[in-house]
């Protein structure tokens, strides 16, 4: 028998949003954009629940509605990137800030924007691992409906069958779209990261250690919790550098503005983050940048700083400023 908006509540479709932000996210690489696609989703989900029969669930009739938002949002072929996506590493002598658009760069989220909870561990960690930057930065380099394939067999574990009715595939066609995103994605490997939920002791160490050495700004001790290659990067800009020496160069030179900085933690994709706070001539503290670490084998692997605050805090719900 058909369901009727009598049948479903708003209540039903609102237990799936993270969820369906998750999915979105990944799909997209951008939290408004994902935010957006969700509400576009929730919206034509409840116009057309008359429509809505009964022969799938509920969940995925509203994956199947969040799918096509986000095919309809990529038809135009835009992806999100990293700076490392888009340039070479730049030797610190020669770097220089260049500036692209908001479009162009892949977006932190916050974890509880993305990341339903479960009670299964192993789906908690395969969830965090799959909103990861890199991650995320990876799945930008498949088509979309590749995208879409991946994200579902790999990340949510639905049937292949499952994934064909939803796309309108046969399952030979969904298992060779999978075939295809699996080389892409090994291509692109994401650059390793450490399971950071929770952080265990040495994780907690090593944060404690590298706010210590931010926050001083002694660049001996920050330079002994880097990997030698380290990777920095400061969307909006398209300048990134790789290895310790030049990061360290980088935050003496032009970095020496964040002396005197505070470090405030918070969880961005999965992994530890920071909200950047940098001396306010008039007194306190004001936003600099959003910090979203990479830890792997008890070092820091990669920092990216998120220059542009008056986006990202409200979204972190971080304060506006610190004082003195």
């Amino acid at each position: 028998m058909a369901m009727t908006t009598g049948d479903v509540k708003s209540d039903d479709l609102e237990k799936y949003r993270t969820e369906l932000t998750g999915y979105c996210y990944r799909m997209l690489g951008s939290a408004f954009e994902a935010e957006d696609a969700v509400q576009d989703t929730m919206v034509r989900a409840w116009r057309s629940l008359d429509s809505f029969e009964g022969r799938s669930s509920l969940r995925s009739w509203l994956y199947r509605i969040a799918t096509n938002v986000c095919l309809d949002s990529l038809s135009a072929g835009n992806r999100r990137a990293r700076p490392m996506d888009l340039t070479d590493p730049t030797p610190v002598a020669q770097a220089r800030l260049n500036e692209r658009p908001e479009i162009t760069w892949l977006e932190p989220v916050p974890d509880g924007r993305v990341l339903p909870s479960v009670a299964d561990p192993a789906e908690t960690a395969v969830s965090r691992e799959t909103v990861r930057l890199a991650f995320v930065a990876a799945l930008q380099h498949l088509p979309p409906k590749q995208r879409a394939v991946l994200i579902l067999r790999e990340v949510l574990a639905w049937k292949a069958a499952e994934v064909a009715e939803l796309l309108g595939l046969t399952v030979a066609s969904v298992n060779s779209a999978l075939q295809r995103a699996r080389a892409t994605i090994a291509e692109h490997a994401p650059a390793t990261s450490d399971a950071a939920d929770p952080l265990d002791e040495e994780q907690k160490a090593l944060l404690e250690r590298y706010v210590a050495a931010f926050e001083g700004y002694d660049m001996q001790a920050l330079t002994a919790l880097l990997h030698e290659d380290a990777t920095m990067s400061m969307p909006p800009y398209d300048l990134w550098l790789r290895g310790h020496d030049d990061i360290v160069g980088w935050m003496l030179g032009v970095g020496e503005v964040c002396r005197g900085s505070k470090l405030v933690p918070t969880v961005a994709n999965g992994q530890p983050a920071f909200a950047h706070y940098h001396p306010d001539p008039e007194g306190g503290f004001a936003p600099w940048a959003l910090i979203v670490l990479q830890l792997h084998d008890g070092k820091v692997g990669g920092m990216d700083f998120f220059l542009d605050t008056k986006r990202w805090f409200p979204l972190f719900d971080l304060p506006e400023r610190l004082e003195a």
